[in-house]
Order: C-alpha cells, then structure tokens, then sequence
C-alpha cells in the first residue's frame, strides 16, 4: 500500500514532535510546520493525502488556511484545537475541515479520525453520478448542487450533509447517523451541530427557492422528501 503524505501544521512543538513520532510510527510520511503562512505554501505546493490543522496559528489562522485550501483542493483535513465550543467547531467545520479534534486527545482517536477521512476521499473519488430529488439535482463528480438549473453555493460541509440526506431521500436519519457518516465520527454529548447544519441548507435551499425539501421528525431526526 502506498504510503499516506501527512502534513502537520502545529506551533506547540513539543505536541507537534510527539505526533510526528507517533504518524511516523505508524507508517505515515509526516512533515511538520508551525507557522500558518508557511503551512499554506506547503499544502499548495506539496501533495499531501491529509491536513492535521492547529486553530490558533501564527501568521495564519487554521480557519482561514482552510478558507484558501477549499478555494483548489478537496484534501482532507482535521483541525486540532484547545477550544471546544459548538460555535468554535462549526467555525472550523463550515471553513472547509473535515473534522475537528480537540486536545488533549489520544493518539488513537487522531488515527481513528484518519482513517474515516481517507475513507470519506476515497468514497468521494470513486462516486460519481447525479443525485436528484424534486428539481434539486448534485453533480457528485462536478460537486455541484442546483435547483431547477440553479447553482446553490454551499461549503464544503452542507454539500456533505446535502449528499447524504439525498442519497437517503425518503428515509428518516437520526442525529447520530449524519454526524457519524458526515463529521466521521460518534459524538458523546450534547450539540446541535447538525441543526446548525440544517438551518444553513434551509436558508440555501428551501427558503430561497420556496420549497420544502428537508422535513424533521421531532425527536428522531431528518430527512428529504422525494415525491
């Protein structure tokens, strides 16, 4: 199996050492950087299969090297951070990451999340049709979303969610199964990063073109309508 490219982009370097340890151990090709202007140049010159991303970085923030990533590139990308408010993850996660880890955190969990986010390219890479539902229709290889020939600009993270609930038109998905399938992962605890999520595609998509596409099941979950 061809070995993974990891970039690191962390400024405590004691922490940055110890995962780039860690990812070399485990047979990854690691490069660390800790300083934000210099991590953006080297993701955009370098091909990279991962970005492990600080939130508070000098010279750039994690937030806005995600920003300027999406702009070319799909790569996967996990933010790693101290802060651990919701807004704080959906800060993170509608500028582009594909996940969010907060510290401190076991090197186990940083591998699991890993591995979902290869998973998730790969799904990404391999799928490509249309989805349709009611005049809405996604290009999964062009990653494009319209309403009657309309284009819906959308973040990395609300097409994620759109394909998912498309893809499952008709049935009813919980909580639980969006954020383990769209953010990768089980999340212990109270959030209400999915209803975020969902206020955001009802603004684009049913509010803006007045019709109701995502319907809820109070106390149960979500799901698209397909006549």
């Amino acid at each position: 199996m061809e070995q993974k490219r990891i970039i690191l982009i962390e400024d405590e370097v004691k922490l940055a050492r110890f995962l780039e340890l860690e990812l070399k151990y485990e047979g990854y090709d690691v490069s660390v950087c800790h300083d934000g202007r210099e991590g953006l140049e080297q993701i955009i010159e370098g091909n990279y299969d991962l970005v492990l991303l600080d939130l508070m970085l000098p010279g750039l923030t994690g937030i806005e090297i995600c920003r300027r990533v999406r702009k070319s590139s799909n790569i996967p990308i996990i933010m790693l951070t101290a802060k651990d408010e919701t807004m704080d993850k959906v800060a993170g996660l509608d500028s582009g990451a594909d996940d969010y880890l907060t510290k401190p955190f076991v090197i186990e969990e940083l591998l699991a999340r890993m591995r979902v986010a290869f998973k998730h390219a790969q799904k990404d890479n391999s799928k490509k049709t249309l989805l349709e539902a009611n005049g809405l229709v996604i290009d999964t290889e062009k990653r494009m979303v319209t309403v009657d020939g309309t284009v819906v600009e959308l973040t990395k993270k609300e097409y994620e969610l759109l394909v998912y609930l498309v893809q499952n038109k008709n049935i009813v998905l919980t909580r639980e199964q969006i954020l383990n399938e769209v953010w990768g992962y089980s999340y212990i605890g109270e959030t209400n990063v999915v209803d975020v999520y969902i206020r955001y595609l009802r603004a684009k998509i049913d509010e803006a073109f007045a019709r109701k596409y995502i319907h809820t099941i109070r106390g149960v979950g979500y799901y698209v309508k397909d006549e």
